[in-house]
């Protein structure tokens, strides 16, 4: 009797549709698209933290470098409290206040490119380049690059991401569910970025 009882209520959670573990599909693929996603990164932080420890490193961040980075965090932060109001308006059937919620949340993101690409070209002006920098370790600019560089990259692709929900959740093309997908992935975003800014930017502070 219990075995017919399991095998019902597995059978009715996923016969072969499209809910696999009782998930839809969307949220599923999001879900191990951010667990790959998350072993890359992780691999970058543990590159850039070994070679940090193997190297004398440089500390090229001065205050105003690392108060720039503090109010990247704070917009960050504040995009990701935007996309949980966006997708609770979602699933209310709020459409037009989501996708006001949503457009905020892209702003988060562009502003954080802005401040982001300002940093960079203040330290390209400084000499730092993939290939060497000022201080002497030409791993700190290949290593700089490559992990914000990557992180950037993704903050932009979540923009455009977001702007195609907020289009098609608007027009009544998708359903709240794709609103709380996307925010699956922008929280990824940001999760990333508190690993980033305190290994990064404070570590690398000429006043510590």
């Amino acid at each position: 009797m219990a075995d017919a009882k399991v095998e019902a209520v597995t059978a009715g959670a996923w016969s072969g549709g499209a809910e696999p573990y009782a998930v839809k599909s969307k949220k599923l693929g999001m879900w191990l698209f951010i667990i790959s996603d998350a072993l890359t990164f992780s691999a970058l932080l543990v590159a850039y933290s070994y070679v940090r420890v193997a190297n004398k490193w440089p500390t090229p961040f001065e205050a105003g470098a690392v108060i720039n980075a503090t109010v990247m965090t704070f917009v960050l932060l504040s995009s990701s409290v935007t996309m949980v109001l966006a997708v609770s308006a979602a699933h209310r059937g709020l459409r037009s206040l989501a996708v006001k919620w949503i457009g905020a949340t892209m702003l988060g993101g562009v502003l954080f490119d802005i401040l982001h690409g300002r940093e960079w070209l203040h330290l390209i002006e400084e000499g730092v380049t993939p290939f060497g920098n000022p201080w002497g370790v030409p791993l700190f600019g290949a290593s700089f690059f490559t992990l914000t560089g990557l992180h950037m990259l993704h903050v932009t692709c979540g923009v455009i991401y977001l702007g195609v929900v907020a289009a098609g959740f608007g027009r009544g093309k998708f359903e709240s569910l794709d609103v709380e997908v996307s925010g699956l992935y922008w929280h990824f975003v940001d999760l990333v970025w508190m690993f980033i800014f305190p290994l990064v930017y404070l570590m690398s502070n000429r006043m510590i």
